[in-house]
């Protein structure tokens, strides 16, 4: 029994995300671009989708009321390595990017995405990297963050971070009270 034209050219992509309207509206434009999509709305079920799938694509959202997205990225590559996997989230920070990056995914994109961009980070393929941005976050905000990430891996334990980051436990505690460095904008002459 041989497989139509159509059957070979259909890209498979697992959906994974707990916002019913956002993930239904993404399945039906992502249908329109020629995938094949399965869509959960949870990392308990999309483990278990993705063994069976082995997606060649897979569109995750980072948080989810059972569990991180990364755990699903981990289990999209033990089915199958070579998953195209792009993760999106309304609480994109640098740590959580770095974290999706190791784990397995190609891109990370910030909600709202749009199917289009979803789609170009799906299809980017190997491409060469981008250019320096135009407004690089200076070096108070990247300290930040750092801090910030290194804070959520000790479980937001101020002590345990402080320890780690050998810094004073109250210098910590009035870093973590402030708002993060505002980005300056360029000098005009």
């Amino acid at each position: 029994m041989s497989e139509s034209p159509d059957e070979i050219d259909k890209r498979t992509l697992l959906v994974v995300d707990d916002d019913d309207a956002f993930r239904n509206r993404l399945v039906r434009a992502m249908e329109k671009r020629g995938y094949e999509v399965s869509a959960v709305a949870g990392v308990s079920e999309a483990q278990r989708l993705a063994h069976d799938l082995k997606p060649d694509f897979a569109v995750v959202d980072l948080r989810m009321p059972d569990g991180s997205g990364l755990d699903v990225v981990q289990a999209l590559r033990q089915a199958r390595d070579n998953t195209r996997i792009v993760i999106l989230t309304g609480y994109g920070n640098i740590a959580t990017a770095v974290a999706a990056v190791k784990v397995g995914a190609v891109d990370y994109l910030a909600k709202p995405a749009d199917a289009d961009a979803i789609d170009r980070a799906l299809n980017a393929g190997d491409r060469p990297l981008p250019p320096p941005p135009d407004n690089p976050m200076s070096a108070d905000r990247v300290r930040w963050e750092h801090i910030q990430r290194v804070f959520e891996q000790c479980d937001r334990n101020v002590s345990e971070t402080a320890r780690r980051l050998n810094m004073h436990r109250r210098t910590l505690q009035r870093i973590l009270g402030k708002h993060s460095p505002q980005e300056q904008r360029p000098e005009e002459d």
